[in-house]
């Protein structure tokens, strides 16, 4: 059928006028009913496409070929075989079991260390973290007064002030319950003081731990007047003092000597660092072929040198001086590493002469 928009005249005077076609509007109606038809239908096609996909992956879900929705939510699996484990994202979680429970309760791994008294520095010391390692520290002491802490230490630095707090608090608790420390892996900065804070006797660290000494700078960028910024650096300046007063104390050597060991980043190993008074002793691994490091006292400056062990190269041996073979127990004197056990019933014989074979 053949469509036309009729207008009504409006210059007519007759009561009943007649109508008139009008082009324009008609064209205007067929492209917007045109428009009209094409959004339906692209509509109605994305429609019946997320029903496929979402009955697809039901039926997916169903069989037991994914894991999770799309939306997010875990779906269980039909038949529980070939289950993908995952590793953890965050802090692993491992099982704890209460007293007078039951069951036990998943926690994250550094809590249930909390319950054994061990205390993991891994983290920049900030403000915040040097809160929860003293309210750590409280909890732990009233606890168990008697009881000895132990804290590993990993971390790449610290800010001054704050673990100045967590130094003192260390040095206050350690008056009634010991407190030994390990460096794990690099202790710089203050980390060093703190792995330094122990008691004396309990201070470790590993074979291939590290230590940094530094003077610390500015925690954050100085803005304001001249004069605060000059307050602010002159108090920066008397923390790095007494941060050097207090490796005095714990090394005993002299504040000249800290503050020119301090003027460059100062890496120590672990075995300088027993020698420079840092720690008292290196833990070394179970193993009957590492031997124990030997510290002999230099007698021009009378500092503990590491006494270092002979190579082993050409012309040099290590093991036993007298070398033997196998299970020899004494050696012949002719050096051949054989001994003649026929030697004893000869000697009666020395003296015999050698008398050819006649021909008969």
């Amino acid at each position: 059928s053949k469509v036309v928009l009729l207008t009504r005249s409006t210059n007519s005077s007759q009561p009943y006028p007649p109508l008139t076609i009008n082009h324009q509007h008609t064209m205007t109606f067929f492209r917007s009913a045109s428009l009209l038809v094409a959004f339906a239908s692209i509509s109605i096609s994305n429609t019946d496409a997320y029903s496929t996909m979402k009955m697809s992956m039901k039926k997916h879900m169903a069989v037991g070929g994914g894991g999770s929705s799309p939306w997010g939510r875990p779906q269980k699996r039909g038949n529980g075989k070939n289950t993908l484990v995952m590793m953890p994202q965050g802090v692993p979680m491992v099982p704890w079991q209460p007293q007078g429970q039951d069951y036990a309760q998943f926690i994250d791994v550094y809590s249930r260390l909390y319950r054994d008294r061990i205390i993991v520095l891994r983290q920049f010391i900030d403000e915040s973290q040097a809160n929860e390692i003293i309210a750590t520290l409280l909890y732990l002491q009233n606890e168990d007064p008697a009881k000895e802490i132990t804290l590993y230490i990993n971390i790449p630095g610290a800010l001054l002030r704050p673990a100045m707090a967590v130094f003192d608090s260390i040095n206050r608790l350690k008056e009634e319950c010991p407190v030994s420390t390990l460096n794990l892996g690099l202790a710089t900065g203050m980390g060093a003081l703190l792995c330094g804070a122990g008691t004396r006797g309990k201070r470790a660290a590993m074979p291939n731990s590290r230590f940094l000494l530094q003077r610390i700078g500015a925690e954050t960028a100085i803005q304001g007047q001249a004069t605060d910024i000059g307050l602010e650096v002159r108090n920066m300046k008397q923390c790095n003092d007494r941060l050097e007063r207090e490796l005095a104390k714990m090394t005993g050597h002299p504040i000249a000597k800290i503050k020119n060991d301090m003027k460059r980043d100062f890496y120590l190993s672990s075995d300088e660092a027993v020698a420079y008074g840092l720690i008292d002793r290196v833990i070394l691994p179970l193993n009957s072929g590492i031997r124990t490091p030997v510290y002999t006292t230099d007698p021009v400056t009378g500092e503990e040198v590491l006494q270092e062990e002979p190579e082993v190269g050409l012309g040099v041996f290590g093991g036993p001086d007298v070398q033997r073979y196998q299970d020899q127990h004494q050696a012949s004197e002719t050096g051949t590493g054989w001994r003649d056990e026929d030697s004893s019933s000869n000697d009666d014989d020395e003296d015999d002469i050698y008398e050819p074979p006649t021909q008969k």
